[in-house]
């Protein structure tokens, strides 16, 4: 981990830039049943029962 961290404390060179790279899955879900908008005086309401859409993977590169 220290190797990565003096790579990251390196000054900026444009010939040799430092990309980083990152990703993350996430499972979609939607709503069996539409949740109610809040009315004054009662709060929203939202079911806890989901549908499940799959999954999705992000990934991102980037120079900092």
């Amino acid at each position: 981990m220290e190797a990565v961290l003096d790579t990251y404390a390196q000054p900026y060179d444009a010939s040799r830039p430092v990309i980083c790279f990152d990703e993350t899955s996430y499972q979609l879900l939607d709503h069996v049943r539409e949740p109610w908008p809040p009315v004054p005086g009662i709060p929203a309401r939202v079911d806890h029962e989901d549908k499940r859409c799959g999954t999705v993977n992000f990934f991102v590169a980037f120079e900092p």
